[in-house]
Order: structure tokens, then sequence, then C-alpha cells
């Protein structure tokens, strides 16, 4: 069964589209509620939830971007070089302002997909799965993103390793010189490397917590949050090094397209640079995603607990009259 299959009860997925086209607009929180309910009169309110994700995500997403940009920089550059080629150190800031417009609405979406998959995903499975649930919905958060950090790192990547100017100025070349699909280079090698990270790092970090506060009995406070977002970064991006490298020779290739795809790329890369080259700018990637996902995690965490305390409590289930 794929991860699509399993984020909804199998026997409404077939009818759930119709019957959403059917319903009047004031009805489709209603309806989207219903969707997503657990089957044990608690609903899950999926506006609710998507909203605050989408909340959480992108100042999430901003706020480390803009903190960790400059070894992003240094770390795509590494990769981008052949051979013994130097490392310019300047303009380690270049790409940000566009990079951001991208990162805001990416990691927006990815949350704000995320955090409700998750949550109907856990009240599905049997507890002893809630690490299968994790797994799907990164995945499923992770494709929901692509299709805006895709273009969005294409551009930035370009950018770092001194291409073009601006980011405006990078889009309109970039389409006028290689089509509109010039802006998804590479996007094979970006979900080999994504989804793969996204399920991955959401799985360890949920799973630590669900451990931590086993063990501690209590909710977890933020420096806690950020150690084990640092943890789940720096052993995630450690892992998927390889992938990396791959997609950023793809994506910073251009027109001349010394690459076929992703099996030749790796071929050459190890034929002409040999199998180390795979783990180039490994240093950086880790030092970045592991204080990344330090400052992810915790400002995610911190903002949808102050989101959560803004929302009003549900009203009590009137009382049944014993006389009636």
């Amino acid at each position: 069964m794929g991860p699509l299959a399993l984020a909804f009860d199998t026997k409404r997925a077939s009818q759930a589209p119709l019957d959403l086209l059917m319903i009047k607009p004031q009805n489709l929180h209603q309806e989207a509620t219903k969707f997503f309910g657990t089957g044990e009169g608690k609903p899950l309110d999926f506006f609710r939830t998507f909203f605050d994700g989408v909340m959480a995500g992108g100042t999430a997403g901003v706020v480390v971007e803009t903190a960790l940009y400059p070894i992003d920089t240094i770390k795509t550059r590494l990769q981008a070089a052949r051979g013994g080629g130097k490392i310019n150190f300047n303009g380690l800031y270049s790409g940000l302002a566009g990079n951001l417009a991208g990162v805001l609405p990416a990691s927006a979406l990815f949350v704000g997909v995320y955090e409700p998959a998750k949550q109907k995903l856990l009240r599905m499975f049997p507890e002893n799965l809630s690490a299968l649930a994790h797994l799907t919905a990164g995945a499923l958060g992770g494709v929901a993103a692509s299709l805006i950090r895709v273009p969005t790192e294409v551009v930035k990547q370009r950018m770092q390793t001194r291409q073009f100017n601006s980011a405006p100025d990078a889009v309109r070349l970039i389409v006028s010189k290689e089509g509109f699909k010039g802006l998804y280079a590479g996007y094979g090698s970006f979900l080999l490397r994504d989804l793969p990270f996204d399920a991955i790092q959401f799985c360890i970090y949920e799973q630590l917590r669900l451990g931590y506060k086993a063990a501690a009995r209590r909710e977890l406070n933020d420096p806690e949050n950020a150690i084990i977002g640092a943890f789940a970064g720096a052993l995630t991006g450690a892992i998927t090094t390889p992938l990396d490298v791959i997609k950023t020779r793809l994506m910073t290739q251009g027109p001349a397209n010394q690459y076929r795809g992703i099996f030749d790329c790796v071929q050459t890369i190890v034929r002409e640079e040999g199998p180390s080259a795979l783990l180039k700018g490994i240093e950086p990637r880790v030092l970045w995603i592991g204080i990344g996902g330090s400052i992810f995690f915790g400002v995610l965490e911190s903002t949808k607990r102050f989101l959560s305390k803004r929302h009003p409590p549900p009203p009590p289930h009137p009382k049944k009259d014993p006389t009636s």
C-alpha cells in the first residue's frame, strides 16, 4: 500500500474527492474535519492543524535559512568544485533574498502537510508502528514542498556558484536558455535526497522525543527539543551527503548537460575524482544541518506551542439529561 493510501481511510478515499466537490463552501471545514476524524468521536481539526503547521514551518524555515546561509554557500561551492579547484569565500550571502522567497512557502507547506498527516496516521496505526507514521508523513510533506523547493534550490545554487547576480536574472536566463524545465534541473536527484532526508530526520526526531518524554514523564522544553533536533539533523545529513553531492552537480551543470542522469553522474564522479568525492562537503553539511536542526525544531516547537495557547478551548460536550 502506497503512502498516499495510508493517509486516508480506504473505504472513503475514492468517494472523498467527489463529496468535497458537492459540498457548500461554508461546510468545507466541517467536511474536512469529518474526513480526518478518528472514527472514535475525536475528530482532527484539519484546518487548524494545517494553519498552525504553515505558520510554525514558515517561521522556523526563515530563521534557520538566514542564520546558516553562509555555511550552505561554502558547502555548495565545495561540492561544485571539480578536482582541486579553489573555493571563493566572497559573497557568502549571495542569493539569500531570492532563496527566502522560496524557503518561506516551502517550509510552510511542508509542515502544513506533515502535521495533519502525522496526526491522522498516528491515530490509524498501532502504537508500535508510530515510526512508520512519521516516515510516511515526512515523505508526504517532502513531495508537496518539492514543487517549490526545487526551483528555489536551482536558483540559489546557481547564484552561490556565481553564475548570476540576482534571483530575477537567474530565473529569466535559466528559462530563456534551458526552458521552464531548467528550473527543475536535478528534480529526480532532489527527490532521491530530500524524501529520504525528510522522512528519516523527522522520524528520528519524533521517536527520540517520544522516548525522552516517556522517560522524563513530562513535556520537553525548548533546549531539549533543540538538542534532539541537532542530533537528528546531523545524523541524517551525514547519511545523505552522497545524494546531496549528486543533486548539486546536476543542478549546477547548466545548459552543458555533462551528466546524462543520476547514474551517469555517480559513475563520472567516481571515475574522474574517486569515491571520496561523493563525500565532498560532509563537514560543513553535518555542521550546517546539525545546527539547523537545533534551530528549526526549537523554533518549530516553540511556535506551535505559542499558537496552541492562542486557540480557544473546545466547547464541552453537553451532558445528556438522565430524566429525558
